[in-house]
């Protein structure tokens, strides 16, 4: 069956996170960087909710493109993120074994730059059979139209593409599975802008959940009035 007319689920899905660095996010122009950093937050957070395997990988860390970003190595402590030469991460062989010890065929890819060490790849695993889902809002290129350019050639290629809070509701899927809901839904109200005010909405308007204790008492009972 074609992959476009299948779901992928937390059981049979991986992500990758690919050179999420500092020196990396300093030639972003396509998207607003703190925007990108929040999405990326945000996925990686849902992804370790539910349980999805995640290989991290860096390029020259020491020698050009610092730390992977605290906010992405919190969420995963003691995951090893995987020193790599080459632009193109399927070049290299402990990448390659990260991806095939996951044991999945659908792969969920976010980095920088989309142009290069996404699209490059993305367009190989392909070829190699993967399902390949290019999550581009979790993803910067060096301009617009960079990032255009990039992910015309993935979609030529056969690659999916996906922003953010459409991933991860694949993961969800359905609102009767309560397992993961009350931490998405934590995770959403923290990151989601609008729609993360619109979940805070519902809890404490139309389910009369009670307002978070952090809100000042002043501020709240002004809401209230």
């Amino acid at each position: 069956m074609s992959q476009y007319n299948q779901l992928y689920t937390p059981q049979d899905s991986a992500i990758v996170f690919i050179d999420h660095q500092p020196q990396m996010l300093f030639g972003v122009a396509n998207i607003d960087r703190s925007l990108l950093v929040n999405n990326v937050t945000l996925l990686a957070k849902v992804a370790d909710e539910f349980g999805v395997p995640a290989v991290l990988t860096a390029v020259e860390t020491e020698s050009f493109s610092g730390y992977v970003w605290p906010q992405l190595r919190d969420v995963f402590p003691d995951h090893e993120i995987i020193e790599r030469s080459s632009m193109n991460s399927w070049d290299d062989a402990g990448f390659r074994k990260a991806i095939e010890a996951t044991g999945r065929k659908n792969i969920l890819l976010t980095g920088l730059w989309t142009e290069v060490c996404v699209a490059w790849p993305a367009v190989q695993m392909v070829a190699e059979g993967y399902n390949v889902y290019v999550v581009e809002d979790c993803c910067g290129a060096t301009s617009p139209a960079a990032q255009d350019a990039a992910l015309s050639r993935m979609v030529q290629a056969g690659v999916s593409r996906l922003t953010t809070v459409g991933a991860l509701l694949e993961w969800q899927r359905d609102w009767k599975n309560h397992d993961h809901y009350d931490a998405l839904m934590a995770l959403l109200k923290q990151y989601a802008g609008a729609y993360g005010l619109g979940v805070e909405y519902a809890y404490t308007m139309v389910h009369k959940a009670p307002q978070s204790s952090k809100v000042p008492h002043k501020v709240a009972k002004a809401a209230a009035s």
